[in-house]
């Protein structure tokens, strides 16, 4: 008969044995599973939108190129969730330490982001300003570009940059009296007001919009620019972007805290464990 163990002692355990919560470490492992593939998608149409469009002509605009903005912010979430995935399904301290040091430099350079906007508020509204204007000259460019402002300007009412006039910027709305166009002095039909009365949808409704006035084209189309609406819009869900920002960031953070701290305190109970 073999020999029998001392009274007292630990109950010998498997190689295999950890005192990883099976509760954090599949539910960390199901959250960056979930944004892994959302970041496969946003690649695969990211690199869709470039093969299928002209890559000269989006040479002139990477910066506010939509498909460009959708590969690095995929391949971005991509690295992060798969180190933050497989690390804690296979309990790698290695990649559950580089999932926490990105999420760390995510949030500092969002902070110092915010903090640099709100103390440079002028430069940086210019600066959007300037992007948005860039992203209007480019409008008939590219379908993804006039897809993505034609989205904005609907979902949020608005029309140009600062004001509805910011569309003479394209050489296609331009007012100039050479200008060949028959868009000419127009805006796009993503700018109008269109009302559930109306039976039938004029689409030319933005036709000459620019030679009227600020009151008179409020009639027809939305005159107020695209920043003041976006910004009253981030103020009215301010509560609920920094919440459910924090919420991940704070379920992100406890998940590898949690994992990591209980893979260290295994592999260190192991050890000693050996070593005697």
């Amino acid at each position: 008969m073999g020999k029998g163990r001392r009274r007292g002692a630990p109950p010998e355990r498997d190689e295999d044995f950890t005192f990883v919560s099976p509760v954090v470490k599949y539910l960390l492992f199901m959250f960056n599973f979930l944004f892994w593939i959302i970041s496969l998608v946003m690649v695969a149409i990211g690199v869709y939108a470039r093969i299928v469009k002209h890559a000269e002509a989006a040479l002139a605009y990477l910066s506010v190129d939509p498909a460009v903005m959708l590969l690095v912010v995929g391949v971005l979430m991509f690295f992060i969730t798969f180190c933050g995935c497989v690390g804690s399904l296979r309990e790698n301290i290695c990649l559950l330490q580089t999932f926490c040091i990105c999420l760390t430099i995510i949030f500092i350079l969002q902070l110092a982001i915010g903090i640099l906007a709100f103390i440079f508020s002028d430069k940086a509204r210019s600066k959007v300003t300037e992007m948005i204007n860039k992203a209007i000259t480019h409008y008939m460019d590219d379908i993804d570009l006039q897809n993505l402002i034609d989205f904005g300007q609907t979902e949020f009412g608005c029309c140009g940059a600062v004001t509805y006039t910011d569309w003479s910027k394209n050489v296609y709305f331009s007012c100039e009296q050479d200008n060949p166009s028959h868009e000419r002095c127009s805006v796009p039909f993503s700018c109008c007001i269109i009302t559930k009365q109306k039976v039938v949808i004029n689409t030319m409704c933005g036709h000459g919009m620019q030679e009227l006035d600020y009151l008179e084209a409020g009639e027809h189309i939305h005159t107020n620019g695209c920043i003041d609406k976006l910004v009253n819009w981030i103020h009215s869900n301010l509560f609920i972007l920094g919440a459910s920002r924090w919420g991940w960031r704070f379920h992100s953070w406890w998940g590898c805290s949690s994992l990591r701290s209980s893979l260290t305190k295994s592999k260190n109970k192991l050890s000693s464990k050996t070593t005697t």
